[in-house]
């Protein structure tokens, strides 16, 4: 129970680290105008409405690439509940995903992408650790 615990935990340090990256790479293409208070929700969400599409796919891309790499991280930390801790992961950041689009109005497409594909992301980043089965030669492996 506590390795699943960390590996949450764990897994959601790498997924916020990744989301940062991404959206720092969104900032390089749509900056904020000089002097504009990101902590407005009016200037946000005009920010949002005038960003090129390129802006709004590294911010999708970033919520679902975070739900990979922090389920691949939870599920390599968890040793008995992969699949749970890697679920964990992507249900929080759907849960993130919720809070910004309720503060900052998102594109629909945007707002859909982020709670539909982060779950099936962390999984798939659990799906790829594999445990050795016990009593076989190495690198014979099953889903764990």
């Amino acid at each position: 129970m506590g390795r699943t615990i960390l590996g949450v935990i764990v897994g959601m340090l790498v997924a916020m680290a990744t989301m940062q990256l991404f959206e720092y790479g969104s900032a390089r293409v749509h900056p904020l105008p000089p002097g504009a208070d990101a902590y407005d929700a009016a200037t946000m969400a005009a920010h949002i409405a005038s960003a090129p599409l390129t802006a709004l796919l590294l911010v999708a891309g970033g919520w679902i690439v975070a739900a990979f790499d922090g389920g691949l991280v939870a599920a390599l930390i968890s040793r008995r509940h992969r699949r749970g801790a890697a679920l964990s992961v992507g249900l929080l950041i759907v849960c993130g995903v919720l809070a910004v689009s309720w503060m900052f109005p998102h594109p629909l497409w945007m707002t859909v992408a982020g709670l539909l594909l982060p779950v099936p992301a962390g999984l798939l980043g659990a799906w790829l650790v594999r445990r050795p089965v016990p009593g076989t030669e190495e690198g014979v492996t099953r889903r764990g």
